[in-house]
């Protein structure tokens, strides 16, 4: 009897070895996996960071910059360079040029510098409306001072919102990524990339600790660098309303398959609102064919493309839809 029990204590070590070294092995081909992807971001996207060197009347600053174009034009946030005309970038080779402010958004926390010695590779742009919760990202800056700092997570969250302010305007910046990945002072204008090494987000803030915000690259922000690129200010369009967001009644909400709009509780007088026909108590449904369920769909419109330009605004008064026509004017 003690040799069986011997043999079957036997026979069980060894397939307890056998499913451990199994086990180890799925578990190590994942590790693998997972590090060649992070490893493959970083060896891609290091030489297009850039670790920024700012001085103001206010001391020195430091940040990152990601390059987007072969010609020298780098992204970074509006509140690494503020009150800077210039500085020094660094780049993981060991280049170190001097650089410009081209232009900054503070309503958007981003901005544009151009380098005087151009040559780090354009890190691709990509879309951060695609992006899932769950999803491998990782983080490319200059953390603490630390060039070429690589971390990785996962987004946490998506559609969070982020106050931002220029003097007395403030402006939600909207769709901001939350992740996990690992941000430090420093990061702030590096890239937030997928898997692919595709750049979907810049690294804007730290909220707390494992929470670090990315303003995310998609149409709306496109539109804001093409306009910093171009003339280094981004132009807003006004309406001069504001409004809150407000249930349709169930019938038009079935129809329209969409559940709010924005009720107007301010119109500015003489403003493009006020000028088109736009009362207090009015519901907002749709402009220029988009629906209007939050203040942040009006804000992605008022934009400079729109500025003079025709907008369409479908509203409901008193149970019965109207259609008026504004002229968004520049916000000055």
């Amino acid at each position: 009897m003690g040799v069986r029990l011997g043999g079957i204590d036997l026979v069980m070590r060894v397939v307890a070895v056998v499913m451990d070294t199994e086990h180890t092995g799925v578990e190590s081909a994942a590790l693998d996996a997972y590090s060649r992807i992070v490893t493959g971001v970083a060896t891609s996207l290091l030489p297009s960071v850039a670790a920024l060197a700012v001085r103001t009347s206010r001391g020195a600053g430091a940040g990152s910059a990601v390059t987007f174009t072969d010609d020298g034009f780098l992204l970074t946030n509006a509140h690494v360079v503020n009150g800077a005309s210039g500085g020094t970038a660094s780049f993981a080779d060991g280049t170190e040029t001097k650089f410009d402010v081209v232009g900054a958004d503070p309503l958007s926390d981003l901005a544009v510098v151009r380098v005087h010695h151009p040559g780090a590779p354009a890190a691709p742009l990509g879309n951060a409306d695609n992006l899932k919760i769950g999803q491998l990202v990782v983080a490319v800056g200059n953390p603490m001072g630390l060039a070429g700092s690589v971390t990785a997570g996962v987004v946490s969250g998506l559609g969070r919102s982020l106050p931002a302010r220029d003097g007395r305007r403030v402006r939600i910046i909207d769709s901001v990524i939350q992740t996990d990945a690992a941000l430090n002072p420093g990061n702030s204008g590096g890239a937030l990339a997928d898997s692919t090494g595709t750049v979907v987000g810049i690294n804007t803030a730290v909220a707390g600790y494992g929470l670090g915000l990315a303003v995310p690259i998609n149409s709306t922000t496109r539109t804001i660098i093409g306009e910093l690129v171009a003339s280094g200010r981004v132009r807003r369009a006004w309406l001069g309303v504001a409004g809150v967001p407000a249930p349709l009644p169930p019938q038009l909400a079935s129809r329209l398959d969409q559940k709010i709009g924005l009720r107007v509780v301010e119109v500015v007088p003489g403003s493009p609102a006020g000028t088109a026909g736009i009362y207090l108590g009015d519901i907002l449904i749709s402009a220029g064919g988009q629906p209007l369920g939050t203040v942040q769909a009006l804000q992605r419109l008022m934009l400079g493309p729109a500025i003079g330009q025709n907008l369409p605004i479908t509203l409901l008064r008193k149970n019965a839809l109207v259609d008026v026509v504004a002229v968004p004017a520049e916000l000055s």
